[in-house]
């Protein structure tokens, strides 16, 4: 199952990551699903993406890292 479109991603993917971050995540998460063929690997590879660049405020959102 690959996103075609940001608006397709999970709630919480759409929810609490700025639209760079879930592009990030998208990315990540559909080439990792069409290498492994498991979609659980993919998420986790998606978000290990994310946290390169963004950090989790205490507010539970995403913010650019720096």
């Amino acid at each position: 199952m690959s996103y075609q479109q940001l608006r397709e991603l999970p709630d919480a993917v759409k929810h609490h990551l700025p639209e760079h971050a879930q592009a990030i995540f998208r990315a990540a998460f559909n080439s990792a699903e069409a290498e492994y063929h498991d979609e659980e690997r993919a998420f986790r590879v998606a978000w290990a993406a994310v946290k390169r660049d963004y950090v989790k405020g205490d507010d539970g959102n995403w913010h650019p890292r720096g």
